[in-house]
């Protein structure tokens, strides 16, 4: 069963009575007429193919220097490759799973086609041991996203099956170096083995899995040497399975330019920014060119006790002079202050019950997976959705297809300049976005923290 959605507005009709009388005359649809030009409906792809191949095979990986950790990986690597394409290229990637069970590849934040999103049973069958599956699409929109399974992902993403998908714009700014930092937290024995008893009740009955080694790209505190006066792109991913990070870079001259892929409408200060699982932030961060200190950590203090994620040295040489250019900022992200003068049209009521396989089932509206009903958004139409955390645990929610705009956190309006996939949903909490789905199809929405997922946190929003 479907829940019908009252309240919304279509582009199209909003674009006719424009036309006709020169200004809408609902909220709803001045509130359409401020996203549109947001991002755009189509792909543009220019005929260029990228290909790539790699699997997902059994490995071992030095987390710690002269020590093998067992893991399961994208071409033997954790994290796995970086994949690197330009606005309008087309990817293409021959995937084999070479696991014991069956995997996916879903593309997090990226608007495919329905069929290229990965998730078995809505998108596609899983990929069987042995078997391949090419994905080929052409992404809509520049920016940061990566990729991971959606088969057992309590499992598969905390054995290091992940990896980044970066869309350059066509014409990239002119950085001196643009680098990737995937943040990741492991639960290892002391034999330094991943502990493998997954999805256990302490897990899914508190914020899920959170281990006791953070790494960045696979290392443990990682040094990153720079030159003075280097101007870089700094884009940060947290893959873990439900550690939350908040990674303080006061040290350094650092600016928000985009969040969850999309570039900001006007910088930000990162300061304070939490990264759920799923989320990503995108930094341009200006190396001092006559620095006082030539060591700077990066600290991550979301937690009481913080703890060093990683350290940036500056080299002694002569400083570079990159080249001179703005920061980037979308075009257009609308602020939609008027979104509070339409009503809910849209309610995720987020909670648990005692059942199920693990003896606690996590619930979108009352219910779990299997037993959900799917929610229904019109295409190219405006929607106030509404989270709603009635328990007291953490719910990074995600919802697959679409991007959004918080518009209000406890009834209190926010203006943060950047669009999301993924918003961490505090406990207590109530938050309301605002959303114009442009692509059809039936889409996945679940809580990115994987054990409260695997124990039913999950649904469908379709798009008709």
């Amino acid at each position: 069963m479907a829940l019908a959605l009252g309240c919304s507005a279509n582009l199209d009709e909003y674009s006719e009575e424009v036309e006709e009388s020169g200004t809408p005359d609902t909220v709803e649809r001045r509130l359409l007429s401020e996203f549109e030009g947001s991002f755009p409906e189509k792909a543009s792809p220019n005929g260029e193919m990228v290909d790539f191949e790699f699997a997902a095979i059994p490995a071992a990986v030095e987390l710690f220097p002269e020590t093998k950790t067992k893991v399961w990986a994208y071409d033997g690597r954790v994290p796995g490759p970086t994949l690197r394409i330009h606005l309008g290229q087309t990817l293409r990637l021959k995937f084999t799973n070479s696991l014991p069970q069956p995997t996916t590849i879903h593309w997090h934040g990226v608007r495919v086609p329905h069929a290229m999103d990965g998730v078995p049973g809505v998108t596609q069958s899983p990929i069987e041991p042995g078997d391949s599956f090419v994905y080929e699409f052409t992404p809509k929109d520049p920016g940061t996203y990566w990729f991971h399974p959606h088969v057992r992902g309590a499992e598969q993403l905390e054995r290091g099956l992940y990896g980044a998908l970066i869309v350059e714009d066509a014409k990239p700014d002119p950085y001196s170096r643009d680098l990737v930092w995937i943040l990741d937290d492991w639960r290892l024995m002391e034999d330094a083995q991943i502990y493998d008893k997954f999805v256990t009740g302490g897990d899914i009955s508190h914020d899920g899995r959170w281990g006791n080694v953070p790494t960045v790209n696979g290392r443990v505190q990682p040094t990153i040497a720079v030159k003075p006066g280097e101007r870089i792109r700094l884009r940060l991913i947290n893959s873990a399975n439900a550690r939350i990070f908040r990674p303080d870079f006061s040290a350094l001259k650092a600016t928000g330019i985009a969040y969850d892929g999309m570039t900001a409408s006007r910088p930000f200060d990162p300061t304070g920014y939490d990264l759920a699982p799923g989320n990503r932030l995108d930094l341009d961060i200006t190396i001092p060119d006559a620095p006082q200190e030539d060591t700077f950590q990066i600290v991550d203090r979301f937690t009481r006790q913080s703890f060093m994620l990683a350290e940036i040295t500056i080299e002694d040489t002569d400083p570079i002079l990159p080249e001179r250019f703005d920061i980037p900022a979308a075009a257009r992200v609308p602020v939609w202050a008027k979104v509070m003068d339409i009503p809910v049209d849209s309610k995720m009521v987020l909670n648990a019950r005692r059942g199920g396989q693990y003896g606690i089932e996590w619930l979108i509206n009352g219910l779990p997976w299997t037993e959900h009903e799917s929610l229904r958004l019109k295409h190219r139409s405006m929607h106030r959705l509404q989270f709603v955390n009635q328990s007291y645990r953490l719910h990074p929610m995600h919802i697959h297809g679409m991007f959004f705009k918080v518009i209000t956190r406890n009834g209190t309006l926010v203006d943060e300049p950047h669009w999301r996939d993924t918003v961490l949903v505090y406990p207590q909490e109530t938050i309301d976005v605002g959303v114009v789905p442009l692509d059809k199809g039936k889409w996945l929405t679940h809580c990115h923290i994987q054990e409260h997922a695997e124990a039913g946190m999950k649904t469908l929003v379709e798009v008709e």
